[in-house]
């Protein structure tokens, strides 16, 4: 087990500071749910094939696993109600968590249209936004049908602000008001984040005045946009890690699975944004 001593007490204790956004480190090491109280985001697909299950000691969400599925196969192979179960039994053994990602329909270039990007291969699911859309906010709908118990948030997806405005209009019609929601996820947006575009897309989004989840923000996107946002996760801090040389005092290659180092990057993401925006990020625990 990784030692906590390089970390300060206040980090290892999740101690909140004040109110604000909350900012959660994203992980695939679901046993991190019983070393700290800081905000995780874990996706679900981690739980599948869990036998011993670790009770959170501090707020958690839920992500779909979106990205994966459509990057790898071009659409969902998990049938809403199978995600559904497997929702429910991370509650049950878990814990309750703060929300939970549906199953979107991302919006980006290389999830549509497919090929090489960034090194990495999309297999393309060659379907137009607008179906994309439809299909996130029927999702949504099956979904909360299914489980209306289950902390489920909807996601706005698009590529611009219209089409995102567009999204929006979908779910008003579905007797969906979004401005009521805890949470809202704002999706295909983190590649634009830092870019005007990506700004003008999560402003116009949260002139709506939705409590907007930014997924897969790093620093420059927070430092533009993220005190429109009343959530943000990020796993910026493996990739860091990975560039660089571990900690000292550690004797694995890198950190890049090290949750002394994505305490302290977290620390650092935090100091680092502007205190003109009044952004502190907390840890305190959502109430229930």
């Amino acid at each position: 087990m990784t030692q906590l001593t390089s970390i300060p007490r206040a980090l290892q204790a999740g101690a909140p500071a004040a109110s604000g956004m909350r900012f959660y480190l994203t992980t695939h090491k679901r046993h991190w749910l019983r070393w700290t109280d800081v905000p995780l985001f874990l996706k679900s697909e981690h739980f599948e094939r869990a036998v011993k299950w670790d009770e959170a000691q501090g707020p958690y969400a839920i992500d779909s696993g979106g990205f994966s599925e459509l990057k790898d196969k071009g659409t969902w192979t998990r049938p809403p109600r199978q995600y559904v179960n497997d929702l429910r039994r991370i509650w049950e053994h878990v814990g309750p968590y703060d929300w939970a990602a549906p199953q979107d329909w991302m919006c980006e270039n290389a999830i549509i249209n497919g090929g090489w990007f960034g090194g990495l291969h999309f297999v393309g699911t060659h379907l137009s936004v607008e179906e994309h859309q439809r299909r996130t906010v029927n999702n949504f709908l099956e979904l909360r049908s299914l489980a209306p118990d289950l902390r489920i948030a909807p996601v706005i997806q698009g590529d611009t602000v219209p089409a995102y405005e567009r999204c929006v209009e979908l779910y008003e019609r579905a007797g969906v008001d979004l401005r009521a929601e805890p949470v809202v996820g704002l999706g295909s947006v983190c590649r634009l984040q830092s870019t005007r575009q990506g700004a003008a897309i999560v402003t116009a989004m949260a002139a709506h005045g939705f409590k907007l989840h930014g997924f897969g923000f790093k620093i420059l996107g927070l430092e533009r946009v993220g005190h429109l946002l009343a959530s943000a996760d990020s796993a910026a801090w493996s990739s860091h890690a990975r560039r660089r040389p571990p900690l000292p005092g550690h004797t694995h290659k890198n950190c890049a699975n090290c949750i002394d180092y994505a305490l302290n990057w977290r620390e650092r993401v935090i100091r680092a944004i502007p205190t003109q925006h009044q952004m502190i990020l907390t840890d305190r625990r959502a109430a229930a």
